[in-house]
């Protein structure tokens, strides 16, 4: 049991999360099976694509800015504040990245980025934790107001300069990429041989080595840090106590005020940190619309993880993975990725079957059974439904994984301070 001394003393070590975890081999061993049934769909299909370095390399391009996003959302709703505003954050970090960055470089660009999301939060702090509004009704007001005041203030910023216009900022210096010499090519050679499992698993470790940008190392470092600062320090246990308790937290002398802004406001951060990685990385302009729903899909990578970043990772690699679909061979990529899913969905059905779970095996083998007729049937997808397919996936994959989601115990609720007296 947690004390008061506990919670006071800076020097208090929290223990490990607990609950029912997979541990690593386990999580090492699924991979290995995805790996390897997708290597067979490859095979089958010849749909080399879905397992290139050049694939990988874009997919976990992508995939930053959702985990960043991701990282967002976790860190405020750990203090107990819902973030639906992330989208909007993002796009203040787009803008304020790209406006400081054609001006005074990358680097810089980065960091009014980070300021400008920050300022997001502040804002949804202040209405949520100050006045006690709706956190839904805040975040999407945020989200109105971020699109608008970027409108209005691109032609302003923008227009006049060299490459510039009122809806696209000049272009902004490269922040530059590294690959690890030697061992790229040694992968990439690997990943083009088509071997089993081997190329697919030189294909995956090739694209995380090849032309990554320094601020995708920044953002990787984020997850475990965040991770040991919210688990392994007395301020992560104070914050976690605010989203889980605050009642509890203020008797025992936590100043719950306190850590909800600083949570809200890094929050904000680090989807800024996401936006200005869109606008700087991705692409090296500001362009109006470019985050394209990221923060939403990012708050989705959060829940898939079930509030963990090690479980956001993952789904912002998957979220990544099949957004990359539509930059390169998209429709063939996709129609060898039903095959793949029809033989995730038969081989789930045997596993409810063995749990005695009946109902929900005859449905997932009747959807294996049809997305399998889908492939067998057609040679190709329509070019829609590659460009639906990561908010496709990101519906089925939180759909599947709801049972097992907790959230913290008083994430969205009001509070008051001195309420619990």
């Amino acid at each position: 049991m947690t004390t008061v001394t506990d919670l006071n003393q800076p020097t208090l070590q929290p223990a490990a999360p607990t609950g029912r975890r997979m541990s690593w081999p386990v999580l090492l061993l699924v991979i290995a099976g995805a790996l390897a049934l997708t290597s067979i769909v490859r095979i089958i299909t010849g749909a080399d694509g879905i397992t290139n370095v050049s694939q990988m390399s874009t997919a976990l391009q992508l995939a930053v800015p959702i985990g960043l996003a991701g990282l967002g959302g976790l860190w405020a709703e750990r203090a107990g504040v819902v973030n639906i505003g992330l989208e909007g954050m993002m796009i203040l970090g787009t803008w304020f990245g790209a406006w400081a960055g054609f001006q005074w470089g990358p680097w810089t660009g980065v960091l009014v980025g980070i300021l400008g999301g920050a300022i997001g939060g502040l804002l949804h702090a202040i209405v949520t934790v100050s006045f006690n509004v709706n956190h839904i009704v805040s975040g999407v007001a945020i989200n109105i107001l971020a699109l608008g005041a970027t409108r209005y203030l691109a032609p302003l910023a923008f227009e006049g300069h060299t490459g510039g216009s009122a809806k696209q900022s000049p272009p902004v210096d490269s922040l530059g990429n590294f690959t690890v010499p030697g061992l790229s090519d040694a992968l990439t050679d690997l990943n083009a041989k088509g071997w089993f499992f081997i190329s697919d698993v030189a294909g995956l470790l090739g694209g995380l080595i090849t032309n990554v940008s320094w601020l995708t190392l920044v953002a990787v470092a984020l997850i475990p840090g965040t991770w040991w600062i919210l688990w392994r320090t007395a301020f992560g246990l104070r914050l976690r106590s605010c989203g889980e308790n605050p009642v509890a937290a203020e008797s025992l002398g936590v100043n719950v005020y306190k850590y909800k802004y600083l949570a809200v406001i890094i929050s904000g951060g680090l989807a800024g940190l996401g936006g200005a990685f869109l606008s700087i990385v991705a692409n090296p302009f500001y362009l109006e619309g470019q985050t394209s729903g990221r923060g939403y899909i990012g708050l989705a990578a959060m829940i898939f993880g079930n509030w963990m970043p090690g479980g956001l990772a993952i789904g912002a690699g998957l979220f990544g993975y099949t957004d990359s679909l539509n930059l390169r061979g998209g429709s063939e990529n996709v129609h060898a990725l039903l095959l793949l899913g029809a033989m995730l969905l038969i081989i789930g059905a045997i596993w409810a079957a063995v749990r005695k779970k009946w109902i929900q095996a005859a449905i997932t083998l009747v959807v294996g059974g049809l997305v399998l007729a889908w492939y067998l049937g057609t040679n190709e997808v329509p070019n829609q439904v590659v460009s639906a397919t990561p908010y496709v996936i990101t519906l089925v994959v939180l759909a599947l994984s709801a049972q097992r989601l907790r959230m913290p115990k008083a994430d969205g609720m009001p509070y008051r301070k001195g309420q619990g007296t």
